[in-house]
């Protein structure tokens, strides 16, 4: 089953249940889909574009997220989590900060990544190995970390 096919059945779910929370976050991917397939790429949505499009969505609510925080609007904040629960479900297990640790610290091992100014040689190695699993700024930390030496 695709994405898109997921979402529309999981909208009419939502729809049934009542709950507008989920309905509303559905929807939204469902017009972010379509306005994949109507840009006119003239090819098939691929899982590398389903991932993009979750991820940007998950993104920016991870952001609205520290905005809203920022200037004490937690009702606000809630509710963008609610919404990236539900856009969390779509994507694969994120790994946890100690096994993207182990990981970066591996990679950088095979690499020979020890210095601060290969920082950018283990970020696009790393980047591209834990693509879909671990988010992007705690790669980034945990690489200047382990090049620093702490």
């Amino acid at each position: 089953m695709t994405l898109s096919e997921n979402i529309v059945d999981q909208i009419k779910t939502a729809m049934k249940a009542g709950d507008k929370v989920r309905l509303e976050t559905l929807r939204s991917l469902r017009a972010l889909i379509l306005e994949f397939e109507k840009s006119g790429v003239d090819r098939e949505m691929t899982s590398d574009d389903e991932f993009k499009i979750l991820n940007s969505s998950a993104k920016k609510r991870k952001d609205a997220i520290e905005q809203y925080e920022a200037v004490g609007r937690t009702d606000t904040a809630n509710a963008e989590r609610a919404e990236l629960a539900i856009i969390m479900e779509f994507l694969p297990a994120q790994l946890t900060d100690v096994e993207v640790q182990l990981e970066v610290m591996a990679i950088a091992a095979s690499i020979n990544a020890t210095q601060p100014s290969d920082f950018g040689k283990l970020m696009g190695a790393a980047t591209k190995a834990l693509k879909g699993k671990a988010d992007g700024t705690l790669i980034q930390s945990v690489a200047k970390r382990i090049l620093s030496g702490e």
